[in-house]
C-alpha cells in the first residue's frame, strides 16, 4: 500500500475512533461515587420519618400520584459537603423557589454523570470541581422541617435512580480517631444525640439525681427521640435482649443491649426489630416507643447506658445537652 494511501487510513481510522470515545466512553475509574457528607461514610439514604421517605419513587404527599424524582443522603445541618466525581459545576439550583433556608444547590457534570445536590451551600457555583473534593455545606433543614433527618437532595439530571451509585468503593474520607470514639446518631430527627434537659420528671444528664431515690443518680443519659421516630445502632456489635427497664409490661418497657468491640450499651424505651444477630453502625435498630402515654409532658427519649453504668455521653457524638 502507497505510504500516503495509509497515512490517510491512519487518519481516518483516529478520527473515528475519536469520535467513538466521545459517544461511549471508557469505563470510569470509579464505578461508585465519593462520600456525600462528613459523618455519612456510606452515603446512608433516609428512612421514613413525619415528612415522608428518602428513597428514590417514594410517594409524595399531596402529590396526586408524584414520586420522589432522587434520594436523599442523610446529612447533618452544617456538615462538610464533597464533590461526589469531578466535573464542571453549575448553578444555583433553586428546589423550592421561595427563598427558605435550604433553598440552594449545585449542578455537577462530568465523569459520564450529572447530578443535582439540593439544599446545600456550595462554595463557589461554577468552576471545575475533583472528586472528593470539598463542594460546600449542609443547610440548616431543621429550621424549614423541624424533627426531620436532615438530608442532601441527590437527583440525577435525566431523573434516574442514582441509588447503585451511592456505595463508594471504599470511603473516600476514612473516619479520623476523633470521629472513631463517637457514635452514630441514634434517633431520627435528632442527629446530634441531643440530650434531655430537665422538664417535671427530671433532668436527662448522666448523675441526675432521681427523685424518692434516696441519694440515686441518674446511671444514664436520655438522648432526645420523638415518639415512633426510626432508631439507628450507635456501633457495630451484638445484639441481645431483651432489656426491661420498668419490669411492669407498661408501654415503654422494651429494649436491646449491643456488645461490640469496644463498647456494650443498653439502648432502653425502644423496640428493636430483633433482639439477637449482629448490627451494623447505622443501621435501623428498632422504633422509638410512645413514651407520652406513661409520661405525659416528658421530653420522650431513649435511655443510653452502659453496660458498666460509666457515662456515655463522650460517646455521644456532638451531644448538646447541658445541665440546666
Amino acid at each position: 500500500m502507497p505510504a500516503l494511501s495509509l497515512i490517510a487510513l491512519v487518519s481516518v481510522l483516529s478520527a473515528v475512533f475519536a469520535k467513538q470515545l466521545e459517544i461511549h466512553p471508557p469505563q470510569q475509574q470509579h464505578r461508585h461515587w465519593a462520600q456525600l457528607c462528613s459523618g455519612n461514610p456510606s452515603n446512608r439514604i433516609r428512612g421514613c420519618d413525619r415528612y415522608g421517605c428518602g428513597n428514590f419513587g417514594a410517594s409524595r404527599q399531596g402529590g396526586k400520584g408524584e414520586r420522589h424524582a432522587g434520594v436523599d443522603v442523610i446529612c447533618s445541618d452544617g456538615a462538610t459537603v464533597y464533590a461526589p466525581f469531578s466535573g464542571q459545576l453549575s448553578g444555583p439550583i433553586r428546589f423550592f423557589h421561595n427563598g427558605n433556608a435550604i433553598d440552594d444547590g449545585v449542578q455537577i457534570s462530568g465523569s459520564g454523570y450529572c447530578v443535582k445536590l439540593v439544599c446545600i451551600h456550595p462554595i463557589r457555583y461554577h468552576g471545575q470541581i475533583q472528586r472528593g473534593q470539598q463542594l460546600g455545606r449542609m443547610l440548616p433543614m431543621q429550621k424549614v422541617f423541624p424533627g426531620i433527618v436532615s438530608h442532601i437532595h441527590v437527583e440525577n439530571c435525566d431523573r434516574s435512580d442514582p441509588t447503585p451509585l451511592l456505595k463508594p468503593d471504599v470511603p473516600f474520607f476514612p473516619p479520623t480517631p476523633q470521629e472513631d470514639i463517637h457514635w452514630q446518631a441514634v434517633c431520627a430527627g435528632n442527629p446530634t444525640n441531643e440530650i434531655r434537659g430537665c422538664d417535671k420528671y427530671g433532668c436527662g444528664y448522666y448523675g441526675a439525681p432521681r427523685r424518692g431515690g434516696k441519694g440515686e443518680k441518674h446511671k444514664g443519659v436520655d438522648v432526645i427521640c420523638v415518639d415512633g421516630a426510626t432508631v439507628y445502632a450507635p456501633f457495630s456489635g451484638e445484639l441481645s435482649g431483651p432489656v426491661k427497664i420498668f419490669h411492669n409490661g407498661n408501654a415503654i418497657d422494651d429494649g436491646v443491649q449491643i456488645r461490640g468491640a469496644a463498647f456494650c450499651v443498653k439502648l432502653l424505651c425502644i423496640h428493636p426489630i430483633r433482639y439477637h444477630g449482629r448490627i451494623i453502625k447505622g443501621q435501623v435498630l428498632g422504633r422509638m416507643l410512645p413514651m407520652q402515654r406513661v409520661f405525659p409532658g416528658i421530653i420522650s427519649h431513649i435511655h443510653v447506658e452502659n453496660c458498666d453504668r460509666s457515662d456515655p455521653t463522650s460517646s455521644l457524638q456532638r451531644g448538646k445537652g447541658r445541665r440546666k
